[in-house]
Parts: structure tokens; C-alpha cells; sequence
């Protein structure tokens, strides 16, 4: 078959392009003006590396933990192909329209190829080096759309999966990342989020949440147990999840100093409360507290303390992690039973509503000592009404664009699996391999 002229210059044109991002690294490098913080940088060197490894392996661990056997490796897939996928396309425009430019919607395309980006150069309003701050930033566009995945696992195609993923990460989250991080319209309005609980959490779960009722449930939801495989892998992969989220928090401060302390001290304390409540009211309401309970507690008082984590202080965010377990437990447990969509891995149920939970929480508890901003506790309720007013933006947002990708996937290649191939296992139908 002959190939099209035009398809055979098509990688020699994409070649071309990425060469001619390597002179304005040089050129960049060699008029760099400001030097970047070596302690700072090194800090958000070292939280870039806690939240990589939030993903791959503690994420993979952790959904593969919780799925039926003949599907671990199907849904391992998912975190490390979201690794590769989205670091590729963070490097080619995802970074750029997030995090360049000043436009109230969306960034431009300055950084495209991550070009004129100085190794001496710092990001704007920070002190940290700037392809630091992207690689930092690259972890976060990650691990979001990797979370997404434990909705759809078990049923999903793959090529259906990996297609949502970049979609959903170019559409819903770049502009979101922007909004609230990047000099966008949320961000000159004062909604704050200190790591996440609008751009990573509340996103995650509202479009896990609309993948969920689009895709239907698992055969035999309901009606049958389909309990997890192997808790001990999910346990290691909450306890990577946990330090993973120092940096995660710590490292979102940008600077190696007090409040990073403090954020990673609000996450660690956040955290044992969520494991603790969660595990106190499946106790009570049914005689025994279980390993998935706690763990589950866990990561609801992660989730939930990120938006918060640096500008609550101790105290605060004790509460917020005793909120969280209590909350997630019943969206997960009463909620999710009486709506009857199958989120698979309770996406909505923890992140989703925790992320929600956190970043209105932090309208009320944040202090003005940790964080330069008072809320309703010290008299200030209009930070309240802004965190409200971010949150409902992003889920407006997130429900409308997520439905949309969803539905033009399905119509071109299509969300599920065949009822046999589901029965039989997505190990070894889609990947041809399995555990033994």
C-alpha cells in the first residue's frame, strides 16, 4: 500500500518542530536574569518525586489491590500508561496553556515544546527553577486523570481509557490548572486551593462520577460479590500514597520552609483522623472495622485536607480529617447504594466529595497566621462564598466537558469490553497476560 506523501512527512514535521525548541533553551539559559532558590528548588526536586511515585506505584497498588484478580494487571495498565500518555502531552502544550500567559480562560502557547524555558530560570512569582516547577506541576496532570481510571476499571477498553485520559486532561484539566493556579479567572477572584481539591480531587470525582452512569455497571453488580483480590497490595499502596502526599502538600508551598512543614503536618494529622472515623462508624454501624475501611478513611482525609493544607492550622485540620471520614463513608456507603451508579473504586465517594468537603472547608477554618487569609471562624465569610463559587464553576464545567468526551469516544471506538471478554477477564483479553 503506498503511504500519502503527506503522511510520510508527518514525522519528519513533527521532528523538525521539537528541534527548534532546543536553541531557545540555549539562548533562554544564557539571558536568565534571576537565579533560582537552591533550597526551594531542591525541595520541589524531592516533592516531585513523592508524587510520581504517588501514581506509579502507590496509585497502581492500590485500585490493583482492590479489583478481582483477572483484571489487576488491566488496571495497573492504567496508572502507568496515564504516566506515559500525559507526560508526553504535558511537555507538548499541556504545560504551556496551563501555566504560561495571563488570559482569564486558558494560557497560550509560549512554552510549547517546553520552549524558551531556562535551566536558570525561575517560574514567575516563585523562586523555584522553572523546569522544576513544570516537572512538579507534570506529576499533578498525572496522577489526576490516573485517579478517573478506578471508576471504569473491570469493563473499560483500553484504547477507550487511554483516549479519555489525554482528552480529559487537555480539555477538562489544563484549563481548570489555569483557572485556579495559573493567573485564570478563579485565581484573580480570590478562590483559593492550595494542592488540589478543585483542580485534582473535585475534577477527578465529578468525571468519574458522569464516566460511571455513562458506562453502566459491572455484569453482576449487585447481585453478586466482587470483592478485592489482595488488601496487602492496597494497603502498600495507601501507605506510598501517604508519604507520596507530603510532597503532594509540602511541596505545593514552593519554598523549603515553615508552612510546607505545616502542610505536610495538616496532611499526616488530616489523614489518621479520616483512617479513624471511617474505621470508628464501620465499627459501630457494623460490629467490625476492616482493613479496606481504614485505608479508605485514609486517603478521604488526604484528599479532603489538600485544598486546606496550608492555610489551616493543626487543630483545623483534626476536624476537617474527622469530616472527611465520616462523609466519605456515607457518600461511598448510603449515597452511592441508593443513586445505584457503579463507581468501581469509589472515586466520587472519596475524592470527589472529599475534594468538595476540603476546599469549603477551608473557607471556614483558614487562618490568618498560616496562610495570610482568614475565614468564617475569624470573621471573614466571604472567603466562604468564594470557595463556593470555585466549586460550583468547576463542577459545572467538569460534568458538561466530561460528557462530552465520553460520548465521542463511545461513538468512536466505543467504552466497553464485550460481555465475554469481561467474564473472561481484561488481563487476559485486552493485555494477554494474567497473574499467576
Amino acid at each position: 500500500m503506498r503511504i500519502p506523501a503527506i503522511s510520510r512527512m508527518a514525522p519528519v514535521a513533527a521532528a523538525c518542530l521539537l528541534l527548534t525548541s532546543l536553541p531557545a533553551w540555549s539562548q533562554a539559559a544564557a539571558a536568565a536574569p534571576v537565579a533560582p532558590d537552591a533550597a526551594n528548588t531542591a525541595w520541589v526536586l524531592t516533592a516531585t518525586a513523592l508524587v510520581l511515585m504517588m501514581t506509579i506505584p502507590g496509585l497502581a497498588l492500590f485500585y490493583g489491590g482492590l479489583v478481582r484478580k483477572m483484571n489487576v494487571l488491566a488496571t495497573l495498565m492504567h496508572s502507568f500508561a496515564a504516566c506515559c500518555v500525559i507526560s508526553v502531552l504535558w511537555v507538548v502544550a499541556g504545560y504551556s496553556l496551563a501555566f504560561s500567559g495571563d488570559g482569564a480562560v486558558i494560557g497560550d502557547l509560549s512554552r510549547l515544546f517546553l520552549r524558551g524555558m531556562a535551566m536558570d530560570q525561575v517560574y514567575p512569582a516563585t523562586t523555584v527553577s522553572e523546569p522544576v516547577y513544570m516537572m512538579f506541576q507534570m506529576t499533578f496532570a498525572i496522577i489526576t486523570p490516573a485517579l478517573i481510571a478506578g471508576a471504569f476499571v473491570d469493563r473499560i477498553k483500553f484504547s477507550a481509557a487511554i483516549l479519555f485520559m489525554a482528552a480529559w486532561m487537555m480539555i477538562v484539566y489544563v484549563p481548570l490548572a489555569h483557572w485556579v493556579w495559573g493567573g485564570g479567572f478563579l485565581q484573580k477572584a480570590g478562590v483559593l486551593d492550595f494542592a488540589g481539591g478543585i483542580v485534582v480531587h473535585i475534577s477527578a470525582g465529578v468525571a468519574a462520577l458522569v464516566v460511571a452512569v455513562v458506562i453502566g455497571p459491572r455484569r453482576g453488580y449487585g447481585k453478586e460479590a466482587l470483592p478485592p483480590h489482595n488488601l496487602v497490595y492496597s494497603l502498600i499502596g495507601i501507605s506510598l500514597l501517604w508519604v507520596g502526599w507530603f510532597g503532594f502538600n509540602g511541596g505545593s508551598a514552593l519554598t523549603a520552609d515553615g508552612r510546607a512543614g505545616l502542610a505536610i503536618t495538616a496532611t499526616h494529622i488530616a489523614a489518621a483522623a479520616g483512617g479513624c472515623m471511617w474505621a470508628a462508624v464501620e465499627w459501630w454501624l457494623r460490629g467490625k472495622p476492616s482493613m479496606l475501611g481504614a485505608i479508605s478513611g485514609a486517603v478521604a482525609g488526604l484528599g479532603t485536607i489538600t485544598p486546606a493544607s496550608g492555610f489551616v492550622t493543626p487543630g483545623g485540620a483534626l476536624i476537617i480529617g474527622l469530616i472527611a471520614g465520616g462523609a466519605c463513608y456515607w457518600a461511598c456507603i448510603w449515597l452511592k447504594n441508593r443513586l445505584g451508579y457503579d463507581d468501581s473504586l469509589d472515586v466520587f465517594g472519596v475524592h470527589g466529595v472529599g475534594g468538595a468537603i476540603g476546599t469549603l472547608l477551608l473557607g471556614v477554618f483558614a487562618a490568618k497566621v498560616v496562610g495570610g487569609t482568614a475565614g468564617l471562624l475569624e470573621g471573614d465569610s466571604a472567603q466562604l462564598w468564594l470557595q463556593v463559587y470555585g466549586v460550583a464553576v468547576a463542577i459545572a464545567y467538569d460534568v458538561i466537558a466530561t460528557l462530552i468526551i465520553i460520548k465521542v469516544i463511545d461513538v468512536m471506538v466505543g467504552l466497553r469490553v464485550t460481555a465475554d471478554e469481561e467474564r473472561e477477564g481484561l488481563d487476559l483479553t485486552l493485555h494477554g497476560e494474567t497473574v499467576p
